[in-house]
């Protein structure tokens, strides 16, 4: 099954979605399932997940309900309150829907320690017991703290989104392929190639621009633990849906076709248990 194993969806709405400044008016718009299917379709792509873009129980269940109406929505990656004292019961009840297969908050934002703190700790030990997956979303200086965080779960399923955002426009690589390096030797936690073209220059990038990042990412993973996924509709800031897989299929040419379908969806098929 080939897969995009990270996208979003929402209705616009100018109150909610102040991250979405005016150098990005291009997302001020509705981006729901029938803007991306003709997408998947004309890319080969079987099916996608969803990730949350808001923090709140109303878009998990609004992607969920997308999920349900749309087959080629193979699974959600939502949002619930982790340092909730009663997200072992919300983790129940939304565990019911097949659909619901991780859960992702916007640590980027976050201050520093918030990952150490315990009521974070505890919710993502409670993940555990329905077999959920965490999208860890952070930038690269908080790589350290996400190192200390993972090494207590060694049996939780964690996937770094966007490659943990490296430093493409100021080209910096020593301190984050130090970091990433030591994420990669544990085997739980998997990388997506994923958000690269909006961490360059949006209209002034080329393929080899992603080139030295892609290849740390590749010595700090093994192939069985990389994970495509589009970011769209954020990646169209600097790109167009074919233009973001092409730039990833053009790095793994050389790669053999096992290789390939690995990285393009069965290793999203096996952590996400789609």
């Amino acid at each position: 099954m080939r897969i995009d194993a990270h996208q979003h969806f929402w209705k616009f709405d100018p109150v909610r979605d102040t991250w979405i400044t005016d150098s990005m008016m291009m997302l001020r718009h509705d981006f729901l399932p029938e803007s991306l299917e003709p997408h998947l379709t004309r890319c080969g792509f079987d099916g996608c997940v969803a990730v949350q873009a808001d923090q709140s129980e109303q878009e998990t269940e609004f992607l969920l309900k997308l999920a349900e109406q749309h087959p080629f929505i193979k699974g959600v990656v939502g949002w619930l309150d982790l340092q909730h004292p009663n997200l072992k019961d919300r983790l129940e009840l939304f565990s019911e829907n097949p659909k619901f297969k991780g859960l992702r908050h916007i640590v980027q934002a976050e201050p520093e320690g918030f990952m150490r703190r315990d009521p974070f700790l505890r919710g993502i030990d409670a993940l555990g017991s329905f077999q959920l997956t965490y999208d860890i979303l952070i930038y690269p200086h908080q790589l350290s703290e996400t190192l200390s965080m993972i090494q207590l779960f060694p049996e939780q399923k964690f996937v770094i989104d966007h490659m943990a955002k490296p430093y493409i426009r100021s080209k910096e690589t020593e301190q984050w392929k130090e970091d990433i390096s030591l994420l990669g030797q544990h085997k739980n936690v998997y990388c997506k190639l994923s958000g690269l073209v909006t961490e360059a220059t949006w209209n002034d990038w080329i393929g080899k621009d992603f080139d030295p990042y892609l290849d740390s990412i590749f010595e700090a993973f093994p192939v069985s633990r990389l994970i495509f996924g589009s970011d769209w509709p954020v990646c169209l800031v600097a790109a167009s849906y074919d233009e973001v897989v092409g730039l990833v299929e053009s790095y793994l040419s050389d790669r053999s076709s096992n290789q390939k379908e690995a990285i393009m969806g069965k290793n999203a098929e096996y952590f996400y248990n789609l």
